[in-house]
C-alpha cells in the first residue's frame, strides 16, 4: 500500500549546487532575503520565486499540467489499442 511519504518531493529538500553563474546568483540572493544560515534548498528558492515571480512558476506549473495531462491520454489511448489487441487475440 501506498502511503503519504511515497509521493513526498524529496528534491525540494536537496541543497543547491553552486555549478554555473545563475544558480550561484539565485541561491545568494534567496539566502540573503531569506536571511537564513542554513544551505539554501530547492523549496527555499520555490518561495522566493512564488513571492517575487509567480508568472515563472505559473508558466512551469502550467506546462507540467499539460504534459502530465497529454501522457495520461496517451496512457489510456495505449491501454485501450492493448486491450482491443488482447480481444482479438482471445476470438
Amino acid at each position: 500500500m501506498l502511503s503519504e511519504s511515497d509521493f513526498e518531493n524529496r528534491e525540494k529538500d536537496m541543497e543547491v549546487a553552486r555549478d554555473s553563474e545563475l544558480k550561484d546568483w539565485v541561491v545568494n540572493y534567496v539566502g540573503n532575503n531569506i536571511a537564513t544560515d542554513q544551505n539554501v534548498t530547492v523549496e527555499m528558492i520555490v518561495e522566493v520565486f512564488a513571492v517575487e515571480f509567480p508568472e515563472f512558476l505559473m508558466a512551469v506549473a502550467e506546462e507540467n499540467f499539460f504534459r502530465g495531462y497529454e501522457q495520461a491520454l496517451n496512457d489510456l489511448n495505449h491501454a485501450k489499442l492493448m486491450e482491443e489487441e488482447n480481444e482479438g487475440q482471445d476470438s
